[in-house]
Protein backbone atom coordinates (compact mmCIF):
# COMPACT_ATOMS: atom_id res chain seq x y z
CA UNK A 1 0.00 0.00 0.00
CA UNK A 2 2.90 2.47 0.79
CA UNK A 3 4.55 1.41 -2.33
CA UNK A 4 1.23 1.94 -4.19
CA UNK A 5 0.44 5.88 -2.80
CA UNK A 6 4.48 6.50 -2.98
CA UNK A 7 3.86 5.64 -7.30
CA UNK A 8 0.78 7.46 -7.08
CA UNK A 9 2.40 10.65 -5.80
CA UNK A 10 5.35 10.55 -7.94
CA UNK A 11 2.66 10.43 -11.14
CA UNK A 12 1.04 13.04 -9.42
CA UNK A 13 4.18 15.35 -8.85
CA UNK A 14 5.03 14.59 -12.69
CA UNK A 15 2.22 15.29 -14.16
CA UNK A 16 2.17 19.21 -12.23
CA UNK A 17 5.37 20.05 -13.66
CA UNK A 18 4.21 19.32 -16.54
CA UNK A 19 1.28 21.54 -16.16
CA UNK A 20 3.87 23.95 -14.98
CA UNK A 21 6.10 23.94 -17.66
CA UNK A 22 3.19 24.28 -20.27
CA UNK A 23 1.44 27.57 -18.01
CA UNK A 24 4.84 28.50 -18.76
CA UNK A 25 5.45 28.40 -22.22
CA UNK A 26 2.10 29.84 -22.45
CA UNK A 27 3.11 33.37 -20.57
CA UNK A 28 5.55 33.60 -22.62
CA UNK A 29 3.70 33.19 -25.76
CA UNK A 30 1.80 35.76 -24.33
CA UNK A 31 3.99 38.08 -23.64
CA UNK A 32 5.11 38.22 -26.95
CA UNK A 33 2.00 38.73 -28.34
CA UNK A 34 0.73 41.62 -26.09
CA UNK A 35 2.45 44.93 -26.64
CA UNK A 36 3.21 47.79 -24.72
CA UNK A 37 0.91 50.06 -24.14
CA UNK A 38 1.20 53.96 -24.17
CA UNK A 39 -1.27 56.81 -22.78
CA UNK A 40 -4.73 56.23 -23.23
CA UNK A 41 -5.83 58.83 -25.63
CA UNK A 42 -9.56 60.37 -25.51
CA UNK A 43 -11.37 61.71 -28.33
CA UNK A 44 -12.24 64.79 -26.37
CA UNK A 45 -10.83 68.27 -26.79
CA UNK A 46 -8.38 69.13 -29.31
CA UNK A 47 -6.75 66.45 -30.73
CA UNK A 48 -2.94 65.41 -32.00
CA UNK A 49 -2.00 67.52 -34.89
CA UNK A 50 -4.49 70.49 -33.26
CA UNK A 51 -3.28 74.18 -32.54
CA UNK A 52 -2.99 74.43 -28.56
CA UNK A 53 -6.03 76.64 -27.33
CA UNK A 54 -4.61 80.27 -25.96
CA UNK A 55 -4.88 79.95 -22.33
CA UNK A 56 -3.77 82.53 -19.92
CA UNK A 57 -3.21 81.60 -15.79
CA UNK A 58 -0.90 82.68 -13.25
CA UNK A 59 1.43 80.12 -11.29
CA UNK A 60 1.27 79.98 -7.74
CA UNK A 61 4.77 82.14 -6.94
CA UNK A 62 2.72 84.67 -9.24
CA UNK A 63 4.13 84.56 -12.38
CA UNK A 64 2.53 84.77 -15.86
CA UNK A 65 2.07 81.89 -17.78
CA UNK A 66 0.42 81.41 -21.32
CA UNK A 67 -0.61 78.64 -23.35
CA UNK A 68 -0.45 78.21 -27.08
CA UNK A 69 0.76 79.38 -30.35
CA UNK A 70 3.45 82.40 -29.96
CA UNK A 71 3.71 81.39 -26.32
CA UNK A 72 5.72 77.73 -25.69
CA UNK A 73 9.48 78.12 -25.22
CA UNK A 74 12.29 76.62 -27.53
CA UNK A 75 11.63 73.26 -26.40
CA UNK A 76 8.84 70.69 -26.46
CA UNK A 77 6.17 71.62 -23.39
CA UNK A 78 5.15 68.94 -20.96
CA UNK A 79 1.51 70.33 -19.29
CA UNK A 80 0.79 67.69 -16.30
CA UNK A 81 -2.36 67.54 -14.83
CA UNK A 82 -2.95 66.55 -11.58
CA UNK A 83 -4.70 67.38 -8.49
CA UNK A 84 -4.06 66.48 -4.63
CA UNK A 85 -6.66 63.99 -4.13
CA UNK A 86 -5.80 61.64 -6.97
CA UNK A 87 -3.86 58.85 -5.75
CA UNK A 88 -1.94 58.08 -8.99
CA UNK A 89 -1.33 61.58 -9.16
CA UNK A 90 1.17 61.42 -6.23
CA UNK A 91 3.15 59.04 -8.02
CA UNK A 92 2.93 60.44 -11.34
CA UNK A 93 3.95 64.35 -10.61
CA UNK A 94 7.38 63.50 -9.55
CA UNK A 95 7.96 60.81 -12.55
CA UNK A 96 6.94 63.55 -14.63
CA UNK A 97 9.25 65.72 -13.28
CA UNK A 98 12.18 63.13 -13.93
CA UNK A 99 11.10 62.44 -17.27
CA UNK A 100 10.97 66.02 -18.22
CA UNK A 101 14.43 66.02 -16.66
CA UNK A 102 15.77 63.42 -19.10
CA UNK A 103 13.83 64.28 -22.16
CA UNK A 104 14.95 68.23 -21.85
CA UNK A 105 11.35 69.31 -21.48
CA UNK A 106 9.98 72.21 -19.99
CA UNK A 107 7.11 71.23 -17.35
CA UNK A 108 4.12 73.08 -16.16
CA UNK A 109 1.83 71.12 -13.24
CA UNK A 110 -1.83 72.28 -13.87
CA UNK A 111 -4.46 71.78 -10.62
CA UNK A 112 -7.69 72.91 -10.31
CA UNK A 113 -8.41 73.05 -6.30
CA UNK A 114 -7.77 74.36 -2.89
CA UNK A 115 -4.94 76.35 -3.33
CA UNK A 116 -3.31 75.14 -0.23
CA UNK A 117 -4.20 71.89 -0.58
CA UNK A 118 -1.79 72.50 -4.29
CA UNK A 119 0.49 73.53 -1.84
CA UNK A 120 0.91 71.25 0.18
CA UNK A 121 1.13 68.81 -2.68
CA UNK A 122 4.18 70.77 -3.98
CA UNK A 123 5.80 70.90 -0.66
CA UNK A 124 5.51 67.23 0.13
CA UNK A 125 6.59 65.71 -3.36
CA UNK A 126 9.17 68.30 -3.93
CA UNK A 127 7.77 69.82 -7.09
CA UNK A 128 8.94 73.23 -6.54
CA UNK A 129 11.13 75.19 -8.80
CA UNK A 130 8.58 73.76 -11.69
CA UNK A 131 5.33 76.09 -12.75
CA UNK A 132 2.48 75.04 -11.36
CA UNK A 133 -0.68 76.73 -12.20
CA UNK A 134 -4.20 76.14 -10.29
CA UNK A 135 -6.10 77.36 -12.80
CA UNK A 136 -9.70 75.17 -14.15
CA UNK A 137 -9.25 77.03 -17.62
CA UNK A 138 -6.55 75.11 -18.52
CA UNK A 139 -8.17 71.95 -17.60
CA UNK A 140 -11.16 73.26 -19.68
CA UNK A 141 -9.74 74.54 -22.66
CA UNK A 142 -7.93 70.72 -23.26
CA UNK A 143 -11.07 69.09 -22.31
CA UNK A 144 -9.42 67.19 -19.37
CA UNK A 145 -11.92 65.09 -17.85
CA UNK A 146 -9.76 62.07 -15.93
CA UNK A 147 -6.20 62.55 -13.86
CA UNK A 148 -3.35 62.61 -13.87
CA UNK A 149 -3.50 63.64 -17.55
CA UNK A 150 -0.27 64.51 -19.70
CA UNK A 151 0.03 67.01 -23.12
CA UNK A 152 2.92 67.63 -24.88
CA UNK A 153 2.95 70.46 -26.51
CA UNK A 154 5.57 71.52 -29.99
CA UNK A 155 7.31 74.64 -29.54
CA UNK A 156 5.15 75.74 -32.52
CA UNK A 157 2.05 75.37 -30.55
CA UNK A 158 0.72 72.35 -32.29
CA UNK A 159 -0.20 69.39 -29.84
CA UNK A 160 2.34 66.26 -30.12
CA UNK A 161 0.71 63.87 -27.98
CA UNK A 162 -1.93 63.69 -25.00
CA UNK A 163 -3.32 60.69 -22.54
CA UNK A 164 -3.66 59.86 -19.31
CA UNK A 165 -0.57 58.63 -17.65
CA UNK A 166 -0.33 56.30 -14.27
CA UNK A 167 3.17 55.06 -14.94
CA UNK A 168 6.79 56.31 -16.37
CA UNK A 169 6.28 54.37 -19.41
CA UNK A 170 3.10 56.47 -20.23
CA UNK A 171 4.99 59.49 -19.71
CA UNK A 172 7.49 58.18 -22.29
CA UNK A 173 5.18 57.30 -24.65
CA UNK A 174 4.21 60.70 -25.05
CA UNK A 175 7.58 61.40 -26.16
CA UNK A 176 7.86 58.40 -28.55
CA UNK A 177 4.65 59.13 -30.13
CA UNK A 178 6.05 62.91 -30.95
CA UNK A 179 9.45 60.88 -32.35
CA UNK A 180 7.65 58.35 -34.55
CA UNK A 181 4.77 60.95 -35.62
CA UNK A 182 2.03 59.16 -34.42
CA UNK A 183 -0.17 60.95 -32.29
CA UNK A 184 -0.32 57.44 -29.62
CA UNK A 185 0.95 54.30 -28.89
CA UNK A 186 -2.66 52.68 -30.23
CA UNK A 187 -2.19 54.83 -33.43
CA UNK A 188 1.04 52.96 -34.01
CA UNK A 189 0.14 49.90 -32.86
CA UNK A 190 -2.86 50.08 -35.48
CA UNK A 191 -0.44 50.90 -38.52
CA UNK A 192 0.97 47.70 -37.57
CA UNK A 193 -1.94 45.69 -37.74
CA UNK A 194 -3.17 47.53 -40.95
CA UNK A 195 0.08 46.44 -42.51
CA UNK A 196 -0.03 43.22 -41.18
CA UNK A 197 -3.27 42.24 -42.50
CA UNK A 198 -2.04 43.99 -45.67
Amino acid sequence: MLIASTFLLWIVVAVLAIAVLALARQVGVLHERIAPMGALVTDAGPRAGDMAPHVHATTLDGAALAIGPGHMGARNTLLMFVAPDCPVCKKVAPLAKAVAAAENLDLVFVGDGEDSAIRAMVDRYKLGGTPFANSASIGLAFHVGKLPYGVLIRPDGIIASKGLVSSREHLESLMIADETGFSSAQAYLKSLNGKVAA
